[in-house]
């Protein structure tokens, strides 16, 4: 989906500068100063050519049951409340859920199944989330992937994790002041979000459901807790349960609204 054409929310115009090297998204990350600039350039980023040619590819040969629908194929961007409280991070966007909405952890199972939890702990507005057009709100809590295009069997190289991550960290710079919690879906998310903010925390904690840990970043102490991905392998099986996630997200609603330093 081009630049500007109309897509409910594109964050982009056709004149939004266009990262294309590993070289121009830290340069670009670095000096963007406001989340809406920071989401139009991610919106448009061509630095990663295997993940360009695959959600591309994705976008226009699209699954069948998506046939009649228009893909977004281009990075999914964060999305929520610019100065969150909770701040939750991904691993990257799925090939059929955001690379087709246009939005982070949209379209999917995965999306379905957190999505319901947020709005069953009072952190969105309604309980479902179809598309970019459909309303959702996320109340204090803003949420990112580490990656932001669509990877191959959802896994990307570490040279596009590591392209992709002054991203994230621009991000996290832009709305940390404001975190007190930051929830990591899966163990990738959990090593992007002690990078991303800048925890010298030794040895690193180790990620697990429900596990916390304490770090300093330049903005003061946050808790990170850790979460199982809400992915189909882990609801369908159960490791994942409606009620443990309501569980991480009731602990972070708490730990938000404890004073700073406590």
């Amino acid at each position: 989906m081009p630049a500007g054409s109309g897509w409910p929310g594109d964050p982009a115009t056709a004149d939004t500068p266009v990262a294309k090297t590993a070289a121009q998204v830290r340069r670009r990350a670095a000096a963007v100063t406001e989340i809406d600039e920071l989401d139009a350039l991610v919106s448009v980023c061509r630095a990663c050519p295997r993940l360009v040619a695959w959600r591309e590819e994705v976008a226009v040969v699209k699954r069948k049951s998506f046939a009649d629908q228009p893909y977004w194929g281009r990075p999914a961007t964060g999305f929520g409340s610019q100065r969150p409280r909770i701040f939750i991070v991904g691993l990257a966007p799925a090939a059929q859920g955001a690379n087709r909405t246009g939005r982070v952890f949209t379209g999917d199972r995965s999306g379905d199944f957190l999505f319901a939890a947020l709005h069953r702990t009072g952190l969105a507005n309604q309980a479902q989330s179809l598309d970019a057009a459909d309303g959702l709100r996320l109340i204090d809590t803003r949420m990112a992937a580490a990656v932001r295009c669509a990877p191959p069997a959802n896994a990307p190289t570490p040279d596009e994790r590591s392209t992709c991550a002054p991203w994230l960290d621009a991000e996290w710079r832009l709305v940390g002041p404001h975190v007190r919690v930051i929830v990591a879906l899966g163990g990738f998310a959990w090593r992007a979000a002690l990078e991303m903010a800048g925890a010298a925390v030794r040895p690193a904690p180790k990620f697990g459901h429900g596990a916390t840990a304490t770090i300093t970043t330049p903005f003061g102490q946050v808790t990170l807790l850790g979460c199982f991905h809400p992915s189909q392998q882990n609801t369908f099986t159960g490791r994942l349960t409606p009620a443990m996630l309501d569980d991480i997200f009731v602990t972070a609603i708490r730990l938000g609204n404890e004073p700073a330093g406590s």
